[in-house]
């Protein structure tokens, strides 16, 4: 799998709930999360996003490839964690530094890890290609299938 393929996106209203793939190494047993960074290089950290009124100024741009965090795990590993898609970060969610555990006990709810809104012509392309969970779930067998 390639790590874009590790992220959720799920789409309210043309917001983008950006979270762990059940398939995602994280979520698979025997990982302890250590630790979450936002800090995405010297000069740029997801934790300095503020946001502000109906046009959502001062929020960062995210690109489909721009990381939104990394996060460590006991055994050493280090996975980072891309936006997949493009718009304006709206949030992230803090609770997860002091509380890691919760990405692997809810990562549909609780334990997200940003929120993002496209840009509003681009939200039907996007949402229009997303999968149903159906979808998603025969994919990963395919690759199971296929790597076996």
């Amino acid at each position: 799998f390639s790590q874009l393929q590790h992220n959720n996106c799920i789409s309210f209203c043309r917001i983008c709930v950006i979270t762990l793939a059940e398939a995602h190494p994280l979520l698979q047993n025997g990982k302890t999360i250590k630790s979450i960074n936002y800090q995405i290089s010297a000069n740029c950290s997801r934790l300095q996003n503020k946001v502000s009124g109906k046009s959502k100024r001062g929020a960062q741009f995210l690109t489909e490839l721009a990381p939104l965090c990394r996060i460590s795990s006991s055994d050493g590993e280090e996975y980072t964690i891309y936006s997949c898609i493009r718009g304006r970060l709206i949030e992230v969610n803090e609770n997860i530094l002091s509380n890691p555990a919760i990405l692997q006990e809810k990562p549909s709810t609780e334990g997200y890890i940003a929120v993002v809104l496209p840009k509003f012509e681009e939200s039907k392309s996007i949402t229009q290609g997303l999968l149903t969970q159906k979808e998603y779930k025969e994919v990963l067998l395919k690759r199971l299938n296929s790597s076996s």
